[in-house]
């Protein structure tokens, strides 16, 4: 079996980049385009709801305004890019077993290729850690559906 990539886990995820990027762009269009059309004086009255008390204090808030647009603009857009590349790397995760062994990343290998198991936050994460003769392996059951057959598979007596 080839673990997939858990579809609510990936909805969920790529919603949140959506909508991290829609923001960004909402910051992106006031910070470009609508507060500098903006007069001091009428972006003072559209932040703060009411009179400058004086010309000076309208362009301190129009001078803090349009560049704090822009770093939440950058804020939104990295964090939604952060977000869709862990779905990315989720998705391209290449990890499959079947009874005689396991498969990663292209290699095939058998369970006496595994040093260790480290199933201490299966429970509560359902995060499974391999210590194997190639390199370090860890299986979540939230990104990916079939990490509990594998884990079945290694120890069947446990996972009852």
């Amino acid at each position: 079996m080839k673990l997939k990539l858990n579809r609510e886990f990936a909805a969920r995820h790529l919603f949140v980049a959506a909508l991290l990027a829609a923001m960004g762009c909402w910051f992106a269009y006031d910070g470009y385009v609508t507060y500098p059309s903006m007069s001091p004086e009428a972006l003072y009255e559209k932040i703060e709801h009411s009179q400058p008390p004086s010309h000076e204090a309208a362009v301190k808030v129009y001078e803090n305004a349009i560049p704090r647009q822009k770093q939440f603009m950058a804020l939104c857009l990295v964090g939604s890019l952060i977000v869709g590349l862990g779905v990315f790397r989720a998705w391209r995760f290449d990890f499959g077993y079947d009874e005689a062994g396991f498969t990663w990343k292209g290699r095939r290998m058998t369970k006496d290729d595994i040093k260790s198991v480290d199933d201490s936050q299966w429970k509560k994460k359902g995060i499974l850690k391999l210590n194997t003769r190639f390199g370090r392996i860890t299986l979540d059951a939230w990104h990916h559906t079939g990490v509990d057959g594998f884990r079945a598979m290694l120890s069947p007596e446990e996972s009852h």
